[in-house]
């Protein structure tokens, strides 16, 4: 437990510090539908599906939020932001893909760095990136264990949620 906590540990400190500017900038956009007539849509993927229940019915929901289904419609004035383990998941290409050549602003989440290879990365508005690129912890066939792709997500939405509720009051 020891190890586990500390690998955790670093871990988030590694997403905070490597993408603080891109957890106001995705508050940011997102607050423009709230404060517009749009809706903030949230599409998490496979895990980051659990996401959208702490958004929805948490202690403090998140204000605005509305679960994103394939195919629905999804307006000028609406955000949306995807959660994905994976920068490269086809579903999640062909909704980036969607929403970029529509003009539709959206915030992405992944595990990979926005480097050239990374196709959400480049077409998403906001990106933030978790870098889980593999397990915490060694395994005994000396294979990386414990994907906490979840925990790292919810922690940067509990980032981007402080500030898009500070941007909120403002208003």
């Amino acid at each position: 437990m020891k190890m586990l906590t500390t690998q955790i540990n670093g871990l988030l400190q590694r997403i905070g510090a490597n993408n603080a500017d891109s957890i106001e900038e995705t508050a940011r956009l997102l607050a423009q539908a709230s404060i517009g007539e749009g809706r903030v849509i949230l599409a998490g993927f496979d895990e980051m599906e659990a996401v959208y229940l702490l958004a929805k019915l948490g202690v403090e929901p998140f204000e605005n939020i509305h679960p994103y289904v394939i195919g629905m419609s999804i307006g000028k004035a609406d955000r949306v932001w995807i959660l994905s383990r994976n920068e490269a998941d086809l579903r999640v290409l062909e909704l980036a893909r969607r929403l970029a050549s529509e003009f539709i602003p959206f915030a992405a989440v992944a595990s990979g760095k926005p480097e050239a290879n990374n196709e959400l990365a480049d077409l998403a508005t906001t990106y933030i990136y978790t870098g889980l690129a593999q397990g915490l912890l060694p395994g005994d066939d000396n294979k990386r264990i414990v994907q906490p792709h979840l925990l790292a997500t919810l922690y940067v939405y509990e980032g981007v949620k402080l500030s898009y509720d500070e941007m909120l009051s403002d208003e």
